[in-house]
């Protein structure tokens, strides 16, 4: 049974070393919750906000010594809730048998964070309940991938299917972690394929898929979407494609139908807590095909905050048992920047386009520049890192561009 209280309990925020933590901060402090932020980064830009009620820095993350300050901070301010952001905080929080005592991880379960986490499962997941998905080929030997490529229409993108556990094993052969890698031709694709033999695993085979990316966010709670949000991206780094550097909060009487089979899928699996479902969607046909789902929150999540969507609050509410506040309409037509990666962006598309990987990427060089320029003077742009009432964090991210190129 909920209940109304007076006092609001402290709420943990695990990483800020990003915009994401940054925004829950943000968003969690506005709404009256004592925020407590806790990260490995003593630079982290989340300690520069306002609304840290107060600031730990604990050196290594995930170890013996991180679960005994969590500890410690419940023994002092009693029950209270621990909000993560990344897959690897997540996955340490779920595979782990650790005790916070009185800190309660709002974590999925260790099955459902895996399933999401793995491309693969998650495309069979959503191919039950009727979504449009990419044509798959997983591989697991060289001699499959020279059999595959006789059979295949080009071009096609190699994905990891889990990311987080292809890491270690790529770093131990010196090889990177790539979220996408294009082949158009045979001889790409066996160049690729070839380059994983000696990890003994290889990326999963998608066909491509035109169009831009568009983001449905979702609150389940008992198997109901208590919340949904939703936006375009209007540019992306690399530019042709990976995450959002410019994205548009989008009305939710848009994509309708493509919202309930999100939430569909989300019940299939039984989610329960904050999703991301990401789809390709080609305006000019208007079909989305699935891409992945993303079990936390996101990279955009400042556009979620400063459109209202209150994800972070309403996790805080329901996890510490307290009656939902009346929530605000969320805003359509705000867009915000991330300025680093608009930077980025514009220099490889208007002094370095020969690295841009997809051949169907359009690139107009005026129109990125006059964009870029009008954006900083319409009244509906907000941005990932930069706020008015809280600039600190802004001129720590500065200052900590700094000390990366003063280092370099």
């Amino acid at each position: 049974m909920q209940t109304t209280i007076k006092t609001m309990p402290p709420c943990i925020v695990l990483g800020l070393e990003t915009q994401i933590g940054l925004g829950i901060v943000r968003e969690l402090g506005r709404a009256g919750v004592p925020v407590i932020g806790v990260t490995h980064d003593p630079h982290a830009i989340g300690l520069s906000s306002r609304y840290i009620a107060r600031k730990v820095v604990v050196d290594k993350p995930r170890s013996a010594e991180l679960v005994k300050v969590i500890k410690a901070l419940g023994d002092e301010l009693g029950p209270c809730c621990l909000i993560t952001i990344s897959e690897a905080n997540l996955l340490w929080l779920t595979s782990q048998n650790h005790d916070f005592g009185l800190v309660r991880p709002v974590v999925p379960s260790a099955e459902k964070l895996a399933l999401v986490l793995d491309k693969h499962s998650t495309l069979q997941a959503a191919q039950v309940v009727g979504m449009d998905v990419p044509v798959t080929h997983e591989i697991t030997s060289l001699e499959q991938a020279q059999d595959l490529v006789k059979r295949i229409e080009f071009p096609v993108v190699f994905k990891w299917k889990d990311p987080n556990a292809a890491e270690k094993k790529l770093a131990a052969k010196s090889l990177p972690l790539l979220k996408a890698e294009y082949a158009y031709t045979r001889e790409q694709f066996l160049s690729i394929a070839m380059r994983y033999a000696s990890v003994g695993e290889w990326p999963i085979v998608q066909t491509y898929c035109l169009g831009q990316g568009v983001g449905q966010f979702f609150y389940m709670h008992q198997g109901q979407a208590i919340r949904r949000f939703q936006h375009l991206r209007v540019a992306e780094w690399p530019p042709e494609g990976g995450f959002s550097s410019v994205c548009d909060s989008v009305p939710l009487d848009q994509h309708q139908a493509l919202q309930e089979k999100s939430i569909a899928l989300l019940q299939h699996i039984g989610w329960e807590g904050v999703a991301m479902v990401e789809y390709r969607w080609d305006p000019a046909t208007g079909k989305a095909v699935l891409m992945e789902i993303n079990g936390r929150y996101w990279g955009s999540y400042p556009l979620a905050v400063h459109s209202l969507a209150n994800f972070a609050v309403i996790s805080y509410y329901i996890e510490n048992g307290i009656d939902l506040p009346s929530l605000p309409d969320i805003k359509p037509g705000i867009r915000c920047r991330m300025m680093s990666t608009e930077i980025k962006r514009l220099v490889r598309i208007v002094l370095k386009p020969y690295l841009i990987v997809d051949r169907s990427f359009k690139i107009n060089k005026w129109f990125e520049v006059k964009r870029f320029i009008a954006d900083f003077f319409r009244p509906n742009v907000r941005y990932y890192v930069w706020d008015s009432q809280d600039p600190r964090p802004y001129f720590a991210d500065i200052f900590n561009l700094i000390r990366t190129v003063l280092a370099k």
